[in-house]
């Protein structure tokens, strides 16, 4: 018999003057996984993290920690009996603690061996005798993992954990974090609004809009498959090419692109993201692959170019529509605006929504 999710969520729903702020969510979170909830702001998914630790009461739906229903129809557990161990933004550690106060807080008995566990997990061995307020924000976030750890919970919510960190240390400090929850086996979701985050801590992405899960995968799937345009649009920037479809067919800059199941003379969008947008220098016309590489070439202008460090992004407005599209060019490419260059498009890289 098949062992029961370590964290399931079932239809749950949060109305909130009126308005299902959650609508209907459910997903489930294996042992030793990490499942991101991703978002824009507002969308549900802090609501969707309290509701699950306990600290908010759904309006419908059941929760289910190891095959136990903590909340549903037969009632509802409080939080502290869950099993659940909670990390926010804020951190929230106690000024006046220790770092090994903070982290044993929440434990009974002799606590030296867990603290002191944790504490080399984390990588502050020496670190006991200290208070948040002579920790670097690293630092401080690493002492919040620990004592969140530190009762052994069966589920891990985290809430933007990572927002409060400077950019340089936030990779740094994520890899590390994500190192810790896997040994400790817990069930991980966290919470957050960025998708590089997600892309690079999850092994399944929940994608969340309205309150509501419209996508669910692993990241490569989410990301090479969207759902629709505005999932794809959420993960990178976009090119949109519209169309209209006829017989199948919708034609573009790059010629006749295969649109079937569109109604005809429906409008179309032909997602592709700038770095799939290829410059034919040589105006070869031909890839190596013409069921890869479009055999079509199209004419641009260059409107602007700007250098990002890692690539350079150059505007292009095309002589087909007056579209201006925007392909990526690693390192450095600036060509002066009004230049005219040819550009080829990745087919297999391509998305076609109703527009």
């Amino acid at each position: 018999m098949p062992m029961a999710p370590r964290l399931e969520v079932l239809s749950l729903t949060r109305v909130f003057q009126g308005r299902n702020v959650v609508d209907d969510v459910s997903l489930s979170v294996e042992a030793g996984q990490v499942t991101c909830l991703l978002g824009p702001s507002g969308c549900g998914k802090s609501t969707t993290l309290r509701m699950i630790a306990g600290v908010e009461r759904p309006d419908a739906g059941r929760v289910q920690i190891n095959g136990l229903e903590v909340f549903g129809p037969g009632g509802n557990i409080p939080p502290e009996e869950r099993g659940v161990g909670l990390m926010f933004q804020d951190f929230a550690l106690f000024p006046h603690l220790t770092v090994a106060g903070n982290i044993g807080f929440g434990l009974r008995g002799d606590k030296t061996l867990r603290v002191g566990e944790l504490l080399e997990k984390v990588g502050l061995a020496g670190f006991g005798a200290k208070h948040p307020h002579e920790l670097s924000g690293g630092e401080q976030q690493r002492v919040a993992l620990a004592r969140a750890l530190a009762p052994r919970p069966r589920v891990m919510l985290m809430d933007e954990p990572f927002s409060g960190l400077d950019n340089r240390l936030r990779d740094g400090i994520r890899d590390e974090t994500l190192d810790v929850l896997k040994a400790e086996g817990a069930a991980v979701l966290l919470v957050t609004h960025e998708p590089d985050e997600a892309m690079r801590m999850a092994d399944e992405i929940a994608l969340m809009r309205d309150g509501r899960i419209v996508q669910q995968g692993a990241p490569y799937n989410v990301y090479n498959a969207p759902v629709d345009r505005a999932a794809a649009a959420f993960f990178s920037d976009i090119n949109v090419i519209k169309g209209v479809a006829r017989g199948a067919l919708t034609e573009t800059p790059f010629g006749a692109f295969l649109t079937p199941g569109q109604a005809e003379g429906a409008a179309v969008d032909i997602v592709i993201r700038p770095q799939h947008l290829k410059i034919d220098f040589d105006r070869a016309g031909r890839g190596p692959n013409p069921t890869v590489v479009d055999g079509t070439p199209a004419r641009g202008t260059v409107q602007r170019a700007r250098y990002l460090g890692r690539e350079s992004l150059v505007d292009f407005r095309m002589d087909f529509d007056g579209s201006v599209l925007t392909t990526s060019v690693p390192g450095v490419f600036l060509p002066k605006a009004g230049t005219v260059l040819w550009l080829m498009i990745r087919r297999d890289r391509c998305f076609v929504f109703p527009a």
